[in-house]
């Protein structure tokens, strides 16, 4: 388990935020990180889930950065399914 730093937007926001999630930590965990700085304050809230697409595809709920394919740094977005 290790802090793994990566960029995330949230669909329809415009400021790419920095966080450091666990690389174990399932994408659900993932999601509301990035979330937690878009929705609410630049991207309105829906009553849908939200989901981590990485390179054009929705990752599942329960898989981690570490079994993703994930490098550091690299851009996650999250987006209302």
């Amino acid at each position: 388990m290790a802090m793994f730093p990566v960029q995330g937007i949230v669909e329809g926001d415009f400021v790419v935020v920095l966080v450091t999630p666990d690389d174990t930590d399932p994408m659900t965990a993932v999601a509301q990180a990035i979330a937690h700085h878009g929705i609410g304050t630049r991207v309105a809230a829906q009553d849908r889930p939200l989901k981590v697409r990485y390179q054009g595809r929705i990752l599942d709920d329960d898989a981690t950065i570490a079994g993703s394919g994930i490098a550091p740094m690299e851009v996650l977005e999250v987006v209302h399914a």
